[in-house]
């Protein structure tokens, strides 16, 4: 279709010359009528009437193209403008802009080089953000399961070379390994979840759930973890009871993960609350805990994965994928999370649609 439309119009700017070039010729053939009073010229004009013939000819051919272009020299310095943006953009600078003067077909093939210019542009930053990323992997990854590894095999070393003597040490350098082993499986398995909610399709089993009940089971299980801090928990649940469409397995796994962080965080604070209101026809869940706050230069990160905060970058239990983890499954629930934090109060809600 685009290419019939310049077709159309560059026959149209043809007839359009040969329109001018015509009325040119007709202003001529008046001169020689008139000239044609004079004997003398009428009798030179029939003994070479057919050169006369070949010589209008071309001048009305000469005229024409000389209209034609004129009327498409605009065109062409646009389309070489378009000519010599692409050159640029195809050495590699992909800042350039062309400016949009028409709304022809010219403009439409600037506006999508410029549109071209700047997906190409994205795309690069992306790849080279995508590369960083992986290049973070490599380097949190290393770190984070090398130094459990290694604890685990310098105790390991203390066990093989006890004496009998020290046969007493046995029970704690062995539980330390233990610990250091269970942490390292904790690491592991928190990448090949991620890996698995990422890269590959997998099936929700939706139910509909009391999200009320789903969360009083969740924080049963965190009792002993938040005795072991000295944290009390309370609770505040809307009095309805407040159904949602979800995948209970999953849905667990977001508010385990965000209640062991709350735990982690926030175990100087001493309360942990969690509350549960309606809103229009969604489910809100905040889980809240107090304490040192995020900062607020952190907050638009913390869902990122690997991204660690303040005192996470030494806690080598944790490889920062937790809240990653927690982010993927809201998406695949069509919810939301988010995070808020001031005055010693971080806050994570969770945001979903009612059945």
């Amino acid at each position: 279709m685009k290419g019939n439309a310049i077709k159309t119009k560059l026959v149209l700017a043809i007839f359009k010359s040969a329109g001018l070039a015509g009325i040119c010729m007709i202003f001529l053939g008046i001169l020689f009528i008139i000239a044609s009073s004079s004997l003398r010229f009428s009798i030179f004009f029939h003994q070479h009437f057919l050169a006369f013939m070949v010589l209008f000819f071309c001048m009305f051919v000469v005229l024409t193209l000389v209209f034609f272009l004129l009327s498409i020299r605009d065109g062409l310095q646009y389309l070489e403008e378009i000519t010599t943006t692409l050159e640029v953009i195809s050495r590699g600078d992909l800042d350039i802009h062309i400016p949009e003067r028409t709304s022809d077909e010219l403009g439409k093939m600037a506006r999508t080089v410029n549109v071209m210019a700047r997906k190409l542009k994205g795309a690069i930053e992306e790849e080279r953000r995508l590369e960083k990323t992986k290049n973070d992997l490599i380097t949190n990854i290393s770190h984070d399961l090398r130094t459990p590894l290694t604890s685990t095999l310098g105790y390991l070393e203390l066990i093989r070379s006890n004496t009998p003597d020290q046969e007493s040490n046995l029970w704690r350098y062995t539980n330390i390994a233990l610990g250091k082993c269970k942490d390292l499986k904790n690491l592991i398995d928190q990448l090949f979840e991620y890996s698995k909610l990422h890269h590959t399709k997998m099936t929700m089993h939706q139910v509909s759930i009391s999200i009320g009940e789903l969360l009083e089971q969740v924080i049963i299980g965190f009792i002993p973890a938040l005795q072991e801090v000295n944290m009390t928990y309370r609770l505040s649940f809307a009095d309805e009871k407040l159904m949602v469409d979800v995948d209970p397995l999953l849905l667990t796994r977001v508010f385990d993960n965000l209640m062991d962080n709350a735990i982690r965080y926030g175990k100087d604070g001493e309360y942990l609350d969690v509350e549960l209101i309606k809103e229009d026809q969604q489910a809100v869940i905040h889980i809240m805990n107090y304490g040192n706050s995020i900062a607020q230069a952190d907050l638009p990160y913390v869902f990122q994965r690997f991204y660690q905060v303040g005192q996470r970058s030494a806690d080598t239990q944790h490889s920062g994928l937790g809240l990653a983890i927690v982010k993927r499954i809201m998406d695949m629930h069509h919810g939301t999370v988010e995070a808020f934090s001031m005055n010693n109060k971080t806050v994570f809600e969770v945001r979903l649609n009612l059945s």
